[in-house]
């Protein structure tokens, strides 16, 4: 009895203990111009009090470098997920105009049943000058829109207690309701969903959450033939110092998951 009580005490303590993370940031050293510094900060998180939001990792893509890059994402992603479930993070599974599929679903009654908490009036931020030309849609392997996407990755677990929403006030809802502050988000597209959906980055920023992109889970829409002419992953890495810039701090999966 004694052992099983000191294993449980030992179980409560790692579950509830703090995530020291690295974050990196960029700030704008004089006002005058238009040089930015890359900023390492050291800052603590309490798992009750952080949710991972993963955002429209789809099962497919009509563009097939995108669906490729996303399968890679997944295989990658569900390991970090399960780390995180254990250390007492909420995994908020996000995957846009395919909630359908999960309607019968616990983990999507789940959020239908929240009682709903009113959004407060959104801040003003304002945003910079976008780094990548997006406006033919991103493809780098050049085929054409069709909505090609069912229901969420299979690659990734969704677990019991995880919930399933692709709306901001459901979203905000939950995190109000449960006392979370903090919304680490990965997923797709970087310069697209990621930023602008009802439940991503800039709205959430604008109604007070504390938002963390995990830059090394994530992808953009971008091909190298349109401005600034760099390759995908140079793409990629412009969107995210944009956001390090304007929005919100970025981490790797790597310190999320240790």
């Amino acid at each position: 009895m004694r052992t099983t009580a000191f294993c449980l005490l030992i179980a409560a303590s790692a579950l509830a203990a703090d995530l020291e993370l690295n974050l990196r940031t960029r700030i704008q050293v004089f006002k005058t111009g238009d040089e930015w510094q890359e900023v390492q900060l050291r800052k603590t998180f309490a798992p009750r009090e952080s949710a991972i939001l993963i955002c429209d990792m789809w099962d497919n893509h009509w563009c097939k470098g995108a669906a490729l890059r996303v399968n890679g994402l997944a295989d990658k992603m569900d390991p970090v997920l399960k780390r995180a479930r254990a250390k007492g993070i909420l995994i908020i599974h996000a995957p846009s105009d395919v909630t359908d599929f999960y309607a019968d679903s616990p983990q999507r009654s789940a959020m239908l049943a929240l009682q709903k908490i009113d959004p407060p009036a959104q801040r003003e931020i304002v945003d910079g000058p976008f780094p990548i030309d997006d406006k033919k849609g991103g493809c780098d392997t050049h085929e054409g829109f069709y909505k090609a996407w069912t229901r969420e990755n299979a690659r990734l677990h969704i677990a019991p207690e995880d919930v399933i929403s692709d709306k901001g006030p459901e979203i905000y809802s939950l995190l109000r309701l449960r006392g979370i502050k903090n919304l680490f988000i990965m997923g797709v597209h970087t310069n697209m969903c990621v930023l602008n959906r009802s439940f991503a980055i800039k709205q959430m920023t604008k109604w007070g959450v504390n938002c963390v992109l995990v830059r090394d889970l994530t992808d953009s829409m971008y091909d190298p033939e349109t401005r600034p002419f760099v390759s995908h992953d140079q793409g990629t890495e412009l969107v995210i110092q944009h956001i390090e810039r304007y929005w919100c701090p970025t981490v790797l999966s790597a310190d999320l998951a240790r």
